[in-house]
This record gives structure tokens, C-alpha cells and sequence, in this order.
């Protein structure tokens, strides 16, 4: 199986788990009156909308390139990652809202249940984790679902220790602050998301390239004299790119430094994608005189 089909196996695998354990942990969370399981329980609804779209966006993006799509559908998978980034927020503020209220007015919570299914749901997300982990490295939106799936982990750890809070104290405001733990931890990773994905839909340089560091080692070339317009970006996860307009000296080669300078990027800074412009340096500016007037005729 080539590692987009293992890739897809995996994420299916996964959403499978998670399907069978948001419906056990809904129910529990009604008979429980729990907060922190329901909000998980809603958290486990929005890990399964997010496997479900990064399957569908990792099947886009194979799609080859037709018409006016010439990269095809590659950046499916960015808008993947950023309505996961997306829905993570949304959800952390509601439950923020939530917990809030339960501060203030805490219900009775059983903690028993609660326990069994924090612990039952902690061994499914393990299960989870490992299979989704088991892709490297990963696309921006698998890493979306991935972090779906470490945060529902986490949220379970925090609820099973709420619940031997309220077991052995009976405190009962426990649960909606293990739910603002998990709403903290639903934010940052939504932000972090968010913030990736703008990255590359602002066209920005990819993390670890630095354009004046390229730059740098691209004029460092034998011959070459300057570099300008140069812009690296990054199409989708994985898939940096970069273009540059260089002059080198008269008598250099254009076709051997473009080669050159090619390998040089691809060997130093991992660019497979590169388009070089490589002309001849004029050796200064073109000066445009006037023609000269015609002799009046007496």
C-alpha cells in the first residue's frame, strides 16, 4: 500500500473509534450529568467532522491538475486544517460559556460514571493517537485531525481525575473546571491551526526557510551578481516553492548557474519547486540619448 492509501487507512480507522466512543460517552454524559463529558462528548463530534474532512480533502488533493486549477485541488488541505482550527475555537468558547454557569450553579455529577467512561475513553483516544501518529511526516490537515484527537485525549485525563475529585471530596465544581481545562487546551490548538494555515494562505515563507538566508547563498554562487524579486512560499504542506529573477556576470554560463544554483537549493534547503530567471548582467544602466537633430538646410 503506497502511504497515501496507508494514510487514508489509518484516518479511517481512527474515525471508526471515535464514532463508536462519542456515542457511549453521550449517553453517559446525560445519565452522569456531566459537563466535562458532554463537552467532550461535542469535542468527540467535531474529531469526527474533522477526519471526515481531512478523508475528503487528502482525496481532493490527489485529483491531478486540469483547466485553470494547474497545482489542482493541493490547498484542500489547507482549508481542511483551517475549519478545524476554526471549530476548535468555536467550540472552546461555548464551553467556556458552559462551565461558567456550573461554577456558579454546580449540578450533582456522578462521579462513578464519569470515571468508568474517562477511562474507558482514554484507552479508545490512545488507540486514536497511535494510528494517526503512525503517518509522518504530516500533511497540515491530518496534523488538524491529530490535534482533535491529543486534545480529546487530554480532555479525558483531566474529566477521570475530576472524578476522583467529586468521588473522594464531593466537589462537584471539578467537572466544569476540568472543562475549562479542556476548552483551554481545544483554543490553543485551534489557534495554532488557525495561525498555520493563514501562513500559507498569506504566502508566507515556510517555517525554518528564511528568505534572507536563501538569498544570501544564492548571490554566495560563482558569477552570480545580484538577486532580486525573490519570493519562497509554501503551495501546501510540504510543497515549498520559490522564484527569483537573477543576473550573473557576462561571461558566465545563464543555462550551467541556473543548474547550479537549482541543485544548490534543493540540496541546502529541500526546494524541488524552484523558477529561476538567470540573465546577463548589463553592467549598468541602458543610456538613452536623443537622436540627433538634422542639419537645417539653408
Amino acid at each position: 500500500m503506497h502511504a497515501a492509501g496507508a494514510e487514508t487507512g489509518r484516518l479511517r480507522w481512527a474515525l471508526a473509534l471515535i464514532l463508536g466512543l462519542m456515542a457511549v460517552e453521550i449517553g453517559a454524559g446525560v445519565l452522569a450529568h456531566s459537563l466535562a463529558l458532554l463537552s467532550d462528548a461535542a469535542h468527540m463530534l467535531t474529531d469526527a467532522a474533522a477526519l471526515a474532512m481531512t478523508l475528503l480533502a487528502l482525496r481532493l488533493a490527489r485529483r491531478p491538475a486540469a483547466g485553470s486549477l494547474t497545482f489542482g485541488l493541493r490547498r484542500a488541505e489547507i482549508l481542511s486544517a483551517q475549519a478545524n482550527g476554526v471549530a476548535l475555537i468555536l467550540l472552546g468558547a461555548f464551553i467556556v460559556y458552559g462551565a461558567i454557569g456550573r461554577l456558579i450553579s454546580p449540578p450533582h455529577v456522578r462521579g462513578g460514571l464519569v470515571l468508568a467512561v474517562a477511562l474507558v475513553g482514554t484507552l479508545v483516544n490512545l488507540a486514536a493517537v497511535s494510528i494517526v501518529s503512525g503517518s509522518r511526516p504530516r500533511s497540515l490537515a491530518v496534523e488538524g485531525s491529530f490535534q482533535h484527537i491529543l486534545t480529546d485525549l487530554y480532555a479525558f485525563i483531566a474529566t477521570a481525575i475530576a472524578a476522583l475529585v467529586i468521588i473522594f471530596s464531593g466537589f462537584e465544581r471539578a467537572d466544569p473546571i476540568a472543562s475549562l481545562v479542556i476548552a483551554a487546551l481545544m483554543l490553543r490548538s485551534g489557534l495554532g491551526l488557525v495561525l498555520a494555515s493563514g501562513r500559507i494562505f498569506l504566502e508566507a515563507a515556510p517555517e525554518g526557510l528564511d528568505p534572507e538566508v536563501i538569498g544570501a547563498a544564492l548571490v554566495a554562487q560563482a558569477g552570480v551578481v545580484e538577486v532580486h524579486d525573490l519570493h519562497v512560499w509554501e503551495l501546501t504542506s510540504a510543497f515549498p516553492a520559490l522564484s527569483a529573477h537573477v543576473l550573473v556576470a557576462r561571461e558566465r554560463d545563464c543555462h550551467d548557474a541556473r543548474r547550479e544554483m537549482e541543485r544548490m537549493l534543493r540540496e541546502r534547503f529541500g526546494l524541488e519547486h524552484t523558477t529561476l530567471q538567470v540573465d546577463h548582467d548589463s553592467g549598468g544602466l541602458l543610456e538613452i540619448a536623443p537622436r540627433a537633430s538634422a542639419p537645417e538646410r539653408g
